[in-house]
């Protein structure tokens, strides 16, 4: 018999759960408190539990806890990233970073990814299956329980598209974000898409308050599709079309992702193309100079075009920002850390 993902399970389910056990609904308010707030990595130390139920847990559910296989800290801005090992024996990576205004995550939602964005090491060995909402959960978890210090902000932007994993993805951001658990705001979430229109829409009839932040990335259909292969499915004009429609049933601001690749989607004509799509929208464009990834031939954009890109932007009252580069030194970007200790588990086989 399958084991129940019980730290997957909401309050309701989980009552509901505890009730079939037949235990009273108390119970499962006490678990669902030592799991999701007290965040212990197992049964075993849920200590005001008898030992004998706490056995009865352990044969009839599944507790998700990541080990850490290793964690990088930058010497240059104190940006740490984790290495999880799931039970399956897969790893996913996820990274940590201390703003001013409180402490970031940023978070794997897939175990690779099968979107085949060029610029992206995610993506080079595809994708080998979806982490459920208590492995995106943990992630949060375990670094907070490393660090010692709380999370105040998420970002659902590291290894794998989210859109591609909608309902664990949606009861992730319901675990996350509630009363009884960490609470941490919708408004403190963002959640990144390469841009599924249909998932897009259905996120939009949520109505949730998280940030939806879209990859942009290019200006035209035919330039997008170079580096990007979803906008084979999905024109720019659809996207325009969604963005307008989540801005409208939620009022939440959409941010840009645009990253600037040298000689690909930097030159003045792309600032001005970018213009004409953000102006009729209420939009946020955020720049990022790529981290570029050795399997790609793709270079980030020299310091004064980077600069000059933005003035341009800026003196057409579009809101931009330059992305700060986080973790350079330590395989900041999206998929690299994976990519490599497996790289480096294939030469120790």
């Amino acid at each position: 018999m399958q084991k129940i993902d019980i730290k997957s399970l909401d309050l309701k389910e989980l009552t509901e759960v505890m009730s079939n056990m037949g235990q009273k609904a108390f119970r499962a308010k006490q678990m669902y408190d030592w799991m999701h707030v007290k965040l212990v990595p197992g049964f075993e130390d849920m200590t005001n539990l008898s030992k004998e139920f706490r056995e009865k847990c352990n044969e009839n559910f599944e507790y998700t806890t990541l080990e850490t296989v290793r964690v990088q800290e930058s010497k240059l801005d104190g940006t740490k990233k984790f290495l999880f090992a799931l039970r399956d024996g897969n790893v996913v990576e996820s990274v940590w970073m201390r703003y001013k205004h409180g402490n970031s995550v940023c978070i794997s939602s897939q175990v690779g990814c099968r979107m085949g964005c060029k610029f992206c090491a995610s993506t080079l060995d595809g994708l080998e299956r979806n982490l459920t909402p208590a492995e995106m959960l943990d992630q949060i978890y375990s670094i907070t329980r490393s660090t010692g210090e709380r999370v105040s902000n998420v970002v659902v932007m590291g290894t794998g598209e989210p859109m591609d994993n909608y309902d664990n993805l949606l009861k992730f951001l319901r675990l996350l974000t509630d009363e009884n658990g960490l609470n941490i705001s919708q408004r403190n979430v963002t959640v990144s898409t390469c841009g599924i229109v249909p998932r897009m829409r259905q996120l939009a009839d949520e109505h949730l308050q998280i940030t939806l932040a879209l990859s942009l990335h290019a200006t035209t259909d035919e330039k997008r599709r170079n580096i990007m292969p979803i906008a084979n499915s999905y024109s720019i004009d659809e996207l325009m079309d969604v963005c307008r429609y989540y801005f409208d049933r939620t009022g939440r601001r959409i941010t840009f992702e645009y990253s600037l690749v040298g000689g690909v989607n930097d030159t003045d004509e792309d600032a001005e193309e970018l213009i004409a799509l953000a102006k009729p929208l209420c939009c946020h464009i955020n720049l990022i100079p790529v981290n570029p990834i050795k399997e790609r031939d793709y270079v980030q954009s020299n310091a004064d075009r980077i600069q000059r890109f933005k003035n341009i932007l800026e003196k057409n009252k579009i809101n931009c920002t330059i992305r700060r580069e986080m973790g350079r030194d330590i395989d900041g970007a999206c998929g690299q850390l994976r990519r490599s200790y497996k790289l480096e588990e294939k030469g120790r086989a």
